[in-house]
């Protein structure tokens, strides 16, 4: 991954000091070359490529279930939930996520790092990104040279939910 922006050592981007209480910290991971960022406290697990059993008549955004020690976890097509062309990268690592007393699979392309940010550095969604971004946007992050994107999930979730009932 890139350098890190500056509030990894406890400062914001401007080279303020920044009190531990205002960091979060953030699982990064990549999906079709954008980068994303989910709570790191909504992890469960980082496990790699998994047997993966297809559910009949599940929505496109799902890409089956797979059993996780003994239990069933529902595994989504991070691509198709994004909407975002597939990727040639065969290989598909695994970010479990619970969200209540649910888990799910997050099949993405890459794994970085568990970075801290300052959230007073987070900054609302452009205006120029489609609808279907922007609702599972919780804003973003600029870092030296890209966006961190901070995914909700279940904003993501529940968007992809409703598409598939219309």
């Amino acid at each position: 991954m890139s350098s890190l922006p500056a509030t990894v050592s406890g400062v914001n981007a401007a080279g303020v000091p920044v009190p531990a209480e205002d960091l979060a910290k953030f699982l990064t991971f990549r999906v079709g070359g954008e980068l994303f960022g989910i709570p790191a406290l909504a992890i469960q697990d980082i496990i790699g490529p998994q047997r993966i059993a297809r559910i009949p008549l599940a929505p496109p955004f799902v890409a089956g279930a797979l059993n996780l020690r003994g239990r069933i976890v529902t595994a989504i097509d991070m691509h198709n939930a994004l909407g975002m062309p597939k990727s040639e990268k065969t290989r598909k690592l695994n970010v479990v996520v619970r969200t209540g007393a649910e888990l799910y699979d997050l099949l993405v392309d890459d794994v970085g790092d568990v970075i801290a940010l300052s959230m007073n550095d987070l900054e609302p969604n452009p205006v120029s990104w489609p609808e279907s971004w922007r609702a599972f946007s919780a804003g973003i992050f600029k870092l030296d040279d890209q966006l961190l994107v901070v995914l909700n999930f279940d904003a993501l979730l529940s968007s992809q939910t409703k598409s598939t009932l219309q």
